[in-house]
């Protein structure tokens, strides 16, 4: 199956690393391509972050749809979900966002969960999308309040944003992290080792996820 990954930003070296994150966990069967609209944020920060980010997304998804070799499923990188109802519209195979996926996981196989995000200004959204998604498996929503960028740049941002999910944990009394930023991708398998529950990343478990439902469509063909 051809999977494309569309991180919303225009940050290749956020790009990169999403696909790579994706490609760890994918089949072998499984070719994921990993793209980033030409203009657009930087990075998304805030509502209207999200907002500006979905003409550059919507391009990438048209692009691919009218190629050679459509993707037979898509995952939109950013943990707003921006344009998800859109993209949905707009394709007929699955579409995951990122968020609604690393929730799903995290309730399915921890039963309750926190979210520790990026900046204060996401944290509305994340709850809204909580109880869109999952109405009662989250306990909480936390901020670190490190800019993305950073966290994309600076690997030791790893150990702040680990301090914050023992304190989520502890003040909780959750039995797993979501991270709630693309960037932490590659902080999931390290938190996991320390905090000793499961932390999910939303790169991860969309992929996999939709592996699962490619096959399903094959299956019910």
């Amino acid at each position: 199956m051809r999977l494309l990954i569309v991180n919303p930003n225009t940050t290749a070296s956020m790009t990169a690393a999403i696909g790579a994150s994706a490609r760890a966990v994918a089949g072998p069967g499984t070719e994921v391509v990993a793209v980033n609209p030409g203009e657009g944020p930087a990075s998304i920060e805030n509502e209207d972050d999200e907002r500006r980010c979905i003409p550059g997304l919507l391009e990438e998804i048209h692009r691919a749809a009218r190629g050679a070799t459509p993707p037979d499923a898509y995952v939109i990188a950013c943990f707003g979900d921006p344009g998800l109802d859109q993209v949905r519209a707009a394709v007929d195979v699955p579409v995951l966002g990122i968020a609604q996926a690393a929730m799903h996981a995290a309730a399915l196989s921890a039963g309750s969960f926190s979210v520790v995000t990026s900046m204060s200004a996401t944290v509305p959204t994340a709850w809204t999308l909580a109880k869109t998604y999952t109405p009662s498996q989250c306990l909480g929503v936390y901020a670190c309040d490190i800019p993305v960028l950073r966290i994309d740049s600076d690997p030791a941002t790893v150990e702040p944003i680990g301090d914050l999910c023992e304190r989520a944990l502890a003040q909780d009394g959750s039995r797993a992290i979501v991270l709630g930023c693309a960037a932490m991708a590659t902080f999931a398998a390290p938190l996991t080792e320390r905090l000793g529950v499961p932390v999910v990343d939303g790169v991860v478990a969309a992929t996999l996820l939709a592996e699962a439902l490619v096959a399903m469509r094959r299956v019910n063909r």
